[in-house]
């Protein structure tokens, strides 16, 4: 509904759900990157080519960044960040998801799970947990 002195357009875009590393496009509730595309995606970041190309490809999709997934509906969810993304032998971990179980063990007030080095496994997941009393292993 458009009230006096605003005006609505229709969306005429495009969104998807991609694998990151693959590119292939994803089914329902499988979680990737959002993909974007319509008129009104803007067209390149000013002065900067190389930020342009990162994120926009020949075919006009812009690649958001944001992890999420679709639903049955058609409705997209976001749950994280591409950028950060735990890389652990080939796999991708979402630090969001590792955060969320460690919020449901009762003793645990914040949770926070950031990627470190390493040799083996490139990256693996290191957890900081502020908890409501002294916790043993």
């Amino acid at each position: 509904m458009a009230r006096e002195g605003h005006h609505f357009l229709p969306y005429e875009g495009q969104c998807k759900i991609v694998d990151p590393l693959s590119t292939d496009e994803l089914g329902v509730k499988e979680t990737g990157e959002l993909w974007i595309r319509s008129p009104q995606v803007m067209k390149g970041y000013f002065n900067n080519p190389a930020a342009t190309a990162e994120s926009l490809d020949a075919e006009g999709w812009y690649h958001t960044g944001d992890l999420g997934y679709a639903d049955e509906d058609g409705y997209f969810y976001i749950v994280d960040r591409l950028k950060e993304l735990i890389k652990y032998k080939g796999y991708q971990v979402i630090p969001s998801e590792l955060e969320a179980i460690l919020l449901n063990n009762p003793p645990i007030v914040e949770g926070a799970v950031i990627p470190i080095p390493d040799e083996q496994a490139g990256e693996v997941p290191k957890a900081f947990v502020v908890t409501r009393r002294p916790l043993t292993a």
